[in-house]
Order: structure tokens, then C-alpha cells, then sequence
């Protein structure tokens, strides 16, 4: 079996049998892969990291070509993100945020984009006051890199400039001109200043996107495209945004 050497995000652990861990990560070089820590759970020594998920780590792992389930020999931690775990709302956008990943991405298709974006958006979670804002700009940035995105640059029906109003189709993926809303009847109106906050964010990169100012109209219409969005083309709601949800009506 070859061996390889990888930065890594741990996006969600299992047990299995008595004394190892199935940890699926996301790697830089690699893509998303599985892999399996023999007796962790007995001598937990044996393993440079407390394997939590979100933590940022360097792992060596046996590659095996018969499995999709590889042999991880070293797993060495780079960081914990402490001050997200210990808040209850970061670590509930955080939640969110790798079951994304685990969801929308492939198995073993590498997209170095998508991990430095991840990663990028762990390291301002742990010291933001606006999770917010972090989420939302990840939502869209990851979507527009994994080629998943919705369709905001031009009609999604018949390609022209919309110049006017426009409607958002879920069913469709993206934006209708005023001559293509009877292509999808339950289109839903759409501000202007949302679709331009879209376009802003999947052209620019992480760092300028964190100045963007967004009004409260825009920040709640763009909540509820996006898990809208997310939720028609998964055909299913996130098991983590459910939590969040909950959270969020309870505080």
C-alpha cells in the first residue's frame, strides 16, 4: 500500500468495534477520504490529536487501493479551534459548516479551493463576533467552488442580462427575467442588493468578503434562499441547521 502525507480537517468520527475510530476528512492533496485509527480509543496516546471534529491535523496514511477505507497511521494535531468548541452558537455554525462539506463534496475529488476556504473560515470563526456573516460567505463561496452553486449571473432559463427585477427559481436553480416567471410559478421575488451580495462574495475571496456590509433585509433574505436552496437540491434539510434553528429560538 502506498503512503501518503496530507493536511486534514475531520468532518465526522464513528466508533467502530471496541477500541478504533472511522474518521472521515478532508484533505488538501486528497479530497474527502475515510480512514480508519486502530486502537485510538484504548491508547489514545498512540495519536498525536484528540481526533475532534473540526480539528486541523497532518495525517499519514496507508492508501489502499481494493477499499475506500484507508489505514491512518499518524494523525498530528495543527489546531483545535478551543474558542469555537467553547461557545455554544460558533460550535452550532461550525456543525453546519462540516456537515456541508461531508455532503456536497466527493469522495477523493481534490479540491484545494474548497479545503483553504474551510479553513480559512475555522480560523475567523475562533476570534469573530459576527458567526453570521462567516457562515453565509461560506455557504456561498462553497457552493460557487464546488461547481454546486445557483445560477446569479444571467437568466437560468433563457441566458439574457437581467437589467430589471427578477424572480429566484428553486426548481430551476437560479434567477428568471420578467420574461421567463411563468417558467416556474412559485419563482419568489428577490432584491436586487441580494443577488449583488451574492455576485460580490463568489468573486472575491475570503478576506475582502469580511467587509462587505450587509443590511438586515439582505442578510435574513439571504438565509432563507440559501437553506432553500441547499435544502431542494439535497432533498433535505441539514441535520446541524436543525440544531442551530432550535438553538437560535431558544436564546
Amino acid at each position: 500500500m502506498p503512503i501518503h502525507k496530507s493536511e486534514a480537517i475531520i468532518l465526522r468520527r464513528m466508533d467502530f468495534r471496541e477500541t478504533s475510530l472511522i474518521i472521515d476528512f478532508f484533505t488538501r492533496d486528497f479530497g474527502k477520504l475515510s480512514g480508519i485509527l486502530k486502537g485510538i480509543r484504548k491508547e489514545p496516546s498512540k495519536f498525536a490529536s484528540p481526533v475532534e471534529v473540526s480539528s486541523y491535523n497532518e495525517i499519514i496514511f496507508y492508501k489502499k487501493t481494493s477499499s475506500t477505507l484507508h489505514l491512518v497511521s499518524a494523525c498530528d494535531l495543527k489546531d483545535n479551534f478551543f474558542n469555537i468548541r467553547n461557545s455554544m452558537v460558533k460550535a452550532g455554525f461550525l456543525g453546519i459548516m462540516m456537515e456541508l462539506v461531508a455532503t456536497v463534496m466527493q469522495t477523493e475529488d481534490k479540491n484545494e479551493d474548497v479545503f483553504n476556504l474551510t479553513l480559512d473560515c475555522l480560523k475567523e470563526l475562533e476570534i469573530t463576533n459576527n458567526p453570521q456573516k462567516v457562515l453565509t460567505i461560506f455557504k456561498i463561496k462553497m457552493l460557487s467552488l464546488s461547481g454546486f452553486k445557483p445560477h446569479f449571473d444571467s437568466c437560468v432559463s433563457c441566458d439574457s442580462k437581467i437589467l430589471g427585477q427578477s424572480k429566484f427559481s428553486l426548481c430551476l436553480g437560479g434567477l428568471l427575467c420578467e420574461k421567463c416567471y411563468f417558467k416556474d410559478l412559485s419563482s419568489r421575488s428577490i432584491f436586487r442588493g441580494t443577488v449583488a451580495s451574492i455576485l460580490h462574495i463568489e468573486r472575491n475571496n475570503f478576506k475582502s468578503n469580511l467587509n462587505l456590509g450587509l443590511n438586515p433585509e439582505i442578510k435574513k433574505e439571504l438565509e432563507i434562499i440559501l437553506n432553500a436552496f441547499l435544502n431542494f437540491h439535497l432533498e433535505k434539510e441539514l441535520k446541524s441547521q436543525k440544531v442551530l434553528n432550535r438553538l437560535v429560538e431558544v436564546g
